[in-house]
């Protein structure tokens, strides 16, 4: 192993120093850098603070009741209370934040109490919708015109406006684009309802065919199928066999449209979300857990076509 040239100037330099007295080494020896004491360091750093999620609450005007507030975790919560005749404490969470609703004769101490120990769970849904509504407020909103691009079973389809004596609507598979006539003086809400009606049309078709497909694997019969447009369920399914399911999960891709008739037909079986029931489930949509959270997260970032 060779060692490193060194220059002609340098060497002279360093033997000119050898071969001085001490003192003189000393002189020529450059000064020592001064050392700053160096601040102990935290022996564990903390992660950095995840951003502030704004907590929906419900909406008021004048003429409505205050609400509600409670301190869960970390955080206040506000909610609206409603009394009815029911005989338990029920919860619902949309966009709009968290609603109660409890029977008469309970106080609140026992509503509050009741609040409590869903906490894990209201708190989860309230983040969800939060952070759906933060980033559905970056976007900017969809403008109903010629070229517009909606959302159809996970992908994307061209809205094509043409004049026209009669409206219509009209998909062309080939081309994905929905053509629509507009007729003189056709409203932008006017538009968008006739949109909308083609959507629900088009879930109602596939719900069925998924169903009638799903329904002998499982060894199950409906008895009837309805359309839902719930802000907070996807579907539900009663004893008798009659099934909701909400017409926008046709904006979602086939195989989550699947997750949820399957996990509704299941109910036909099991009546309640046992290890029972998700046996049932998995036997014909093994994957359910990824569904599950993918649907999740694709409904943070879909965009709101129709408010109702």
């Amino acid at each position: 192993m060779t060692s490193p040239k060194i220059a002609g100037p340098q060497l002279d330099l360093f033997a000119q120093a050898a071969s001085m007295p001490e003192p003189f080494q000393r002189v020529l020896a450059p000064p020592a850098p001064a050392t700053k004491p160096v601040p102990p360091q935290p022996l564990f750093k903390a992660p950095p603070s995840p951003p502030r999620i704004t907590l929906p609450s419900p909406p008021r005007t004048a003429d409505d009741p205050p609400l509600r507030r409670i301190v869960l975790g970390h955080y206040a919560v506000d909610y609206e209370l409603k009394r009815s005749a029911r005989r338990s404490i029920g919860f619902m969470i949309d966009d709009d934040g968290l609603h109660v609703t409890a029977p008469r004769r309970a106080i609140l101490p026992e509503i509050d109490n009741a609040i409590r120990a869903k906490q894990r769970w209201i708190l989860t849904k309230l983040h969800e919708r939060g952070e759906r509504r933060a980033k559905r407020a970056e976007r900017a909103p969809l403008v109903w015109e010629d070229g517009a691009r909606l959302p159809y079973l996970g992908g994307e389809i061209t809205l094509r406006l043409q004049p026209a004596r009669r409206s219509h609507c009209v998909f062309d598979a080939e081309t994905r684009e929905l053509q629509v006539g507009v007729t003189p003086g056709l409203s932008e809400w006017q538009l968008k309802e006739r949109i909308k009606i083609w959507f629900q049309a088009e879930a109602k078709r596939l719900f069925t065919e998924r169903l009638d497909f799903y329904a002998p694997q499982l060894d199950v019969r409906y008895s009837a199928l309805t359309l839902s447009s719930a802000g907070t369920r996807w579907g539900s399914c009663t004893i008798g066999g009659s099934i909701r399911l909400n017409w926008r999960l046709v904006h979602y891709a086939l195989p989550l449209l699947d997750y949820v008739v399957v996990h509704e037909l299941a109910h036909l079986r099991e009546m309640n979300h046992s290890p029972r029931f998700w046996a049932v489930v998995g036997s014909v949509y093994a994957d359910y857990d990824g569904a599950r959270l993918e649907l999740r997260r694709r409904s943070h970032e879909m965009p709101v076509l129709f408010t109702d």
